[in-house]
């Protein structure tokens, strides 16, 4: 296997985190837990952890939590030196953890931020872009503000001119859109075009080309909706998603799929029980199946790799994946829980 580390380039908000300690409603108790974290950085963090070079791209408030989210960066081995330090401030959610049948919920506080604000003319991509080979986007920092929208899509069209892999995950985030009153489909069709990878499912591909996917049968909503994708978009070369069977807050059931051109692969369901912390598990996934092309591995190996990520990352608190490779191999050979001495 090819063990060469590449170098990736993940643009997106750096947030600060508040989450109810436990199980416990919002301010059920005067006292909340606060990590960093961002979908975005997410994917940096865990990508650095898999022995890549992984660099951030973002805006931070010229503050001490602008400069502890960057602290927190660079502990977890991510170049920072893409971020712009500005006036403003930080972006928030709240987390509200679920138990049993009540859901978890997340609140944004994430209007006026320095990143939201940002105007697009201040990333130099063709500095930031040097030497990379991936940049990776989302689709929350379009649904942030119109200028956070235009600087994605800058960056996605100058990484193609300069031949870079362009990775694109759908992450639809329907609360922030809703608050930007505009029609998020026009926006994310330009960043579909612009990918050569996408992290998405059914219900992406059918809003971003306005199609109704639903009369498809379970079996083959994928596939039908991967080679709609693939027909509007000529550059695609690879569809991923996972497949969430909820059972309770705390039980889940999580596959995985790879469409290609010329076919898929399929990860079968692995039990995930006890639920520690559900958010960044996708984040986690998405940078397993990059750690697993990007070294080398076959399309099933890739996509096995990050769905073990994914389900380990639900035992781990806070938006980060800070195992590295090995752990996750272990997982994917050994399925025990014995105490490792």
């Amino acid at each position: 296997m090819n063990k060469k580390p590449y170098s990736f380039v993940c643009f997106g908000e750096l947030l600060l985190r508040l989450s109810a300690p436990g199980r416990e409603l919002l301010l059920q108790s005067p006292r909340l837990h606060t990590t960093f974290g961002g979908a975005e950085a997410n994917v940096a963090v865990a990508l650095a952890g898999f022995g890549h070079h992984a660099a951030m791209v973002s805006v931070v408030p010229d503050n001490a939590i602008g400069a502890a989210a960057l602290g927190e960066l660079r502990r977890y081995g991510v170049d920072v030196a893409g971020v712009v330090v500005a006036d403003g401030r930080l972006g928030l959610y709240f987390l509200e953890t679920g138990s049993g049948n009540r859901a978890s919920r997340v609140l944004y506080d994430r209007a006026y931020s320095a990143f939201a604000l940002a105007a697009p003319e201040q990333y130099r991509w063709n500095e930031l872009l040097e030497g990379a080979d991936v940049l990776h986007l989302s689709g929350i920092t379009p649904a942030v503000s119109a200028l956070a929208a235009q600087a994605a899509l800058d960056a996605a069209r100058r990484a193609r001119e300069r031949g870079l892999t362009v990775v694109f995950d759908g992450n639809f985030r329907s609360t922030l859109w809703r608050a930007r009153d505009v029609e998020p489909s026009l926006i994310l069709h330009k960043l579909f075009a612009c990918a050569d990878m996408l992290f998405a499912d059914d219900r992406d591909i059918a809003l971003v080309l306005g199609r109704d996917f639903s009369r498809e049968s379970a079996e083959n909503i994928g596939r039908v909706s991967a080679d709609a994708a693939f027909s509007a978009f000529p550059q695609l070369t690879r569809i991923v998603a996972t497949q969430r069977v909820q059972h309770s807050v705390d039980h889940h059931e999580l596959s995985a799929t790879m469409h290609t051109r010329s076919g898929c692969v399929f990860a079968p369901a692995l039990t995930i029980a006890q639920i520690v912390d559900r958010i960044g598990t996708g984040d986690a996934f998405a940078a397993g199946v990059l750690h697993g092309l990007f070294s080398g591995m076959s399309d099933a190996d890739a996509l096995a790799f990050g769905l073990a990520a994914g389900c380990l990352k639900h035992s781990i608190p806070g938006d980060f994946f800070p195992l590295g490779a090995a752990d996750v191999t272990a997982f994917c050979r050994e399925r025990r829980f014995d105490v490792r001495r």
